[in-house]
């Protein structure tokens, strides 16, 4: 008779520490698959808001569209030239205020221009995960600024990637602050309609204005006098 082969219980633990390191590693390259996914998917979301606001100052004689609401979670979005109820008919779209009047607002996961991909929703009146320079033609001044007016639109900020509750971001200690959040990187939108893409440290993400030449969240309007309280 033939004695039959039975695993004894330390080959049995290798057999399970082996599947354990294939399934963990697996699983490190599909996350960073889909990050890099979003990231991409991210990036192009904001081109598209690039042609809808290089149309919108066309059409404006080159006056830029409000922010929306600054430094508190947006609740006003009724105003037709806040950003995301300005730009969004230039995409065939209905604009943010209508939507969340006919209690369609976005939420995270939707495919929507509205909505960054991977991004939380964490509740509350409205959900925009891209968020607009809050230091670019705010209600605290008499007009709106004009695209002629920013002297550099190649490296100034126009949107970017936020979180969640806000109409506007800035980099910043405060809960408004833009976002990084595709491995450590994040986009931003230039007014010149370009899309670049940057770390969480290079941005000042959750710290404050690095003051970047190539990333500027400074104007070079009369706005630009209260961006230190951002």
């Amino acid at each position: 008779m033939h004695k039959r082969h039975a695993f004894t219980l330390v080959e049995l633990l290798v057999v399970v520490v082996i599947i354990a390191t294939l399934v963990g590693l697996s699983l490190g390259v599909f996350v960073k698959v889909q990050v890099t996914r979003n990231r991409t998917q991210s990036a192009s979301r904001l081109r598209q808001w690039g042609v809808a606001m290089a149309a919108y100052v066309a059409d404006n004689n080159g006056a830029l569209p409000r922010r929306g609401q600054g430094v508190q979670p947006v609740t006003q979005l009724d105003r037709p030239t806040d950003w995301f109820n300005a730009l969004p008919p230039y995409l065939g779209l209905q604009s943010y205020g209508t939507l969340v009047a006919a209690g369609q607002r976005p939420h995270a996961g939707d495919n929507s221009l509205f909505v960054r991909p991977g991004a939380t929703d964490p509740g509350g009146a409205a959900f925009l995960s891209y968020g607009m320079n809050m230091n670019l033609s705010p209600w605290n001044l008499s007009s709106p600024t004009s695209l002629p007016q920013i002297a550099l639109p190649a490296t100034t900020v126009f949107l970017a990637e936020a979180p969640g509750p806000y109409a506007s971001t800035y980099p910043s200690k405060m809960p408004y602050s833009c976002q990084a959040d595709y491995n450590g990187t994040g986009n931003i939108l230039f007014l010149d309609g370009h899309v670049g893409v940057f770390s969480a440290a290079y941005l000042g993400v959750n710290k404050g204005d690095p003051q970047r030449d190539d990333v500027r969240w400074l104007t070079g309007t009369a706005s630009d006098a209260n961006a230190a309280q951002y």
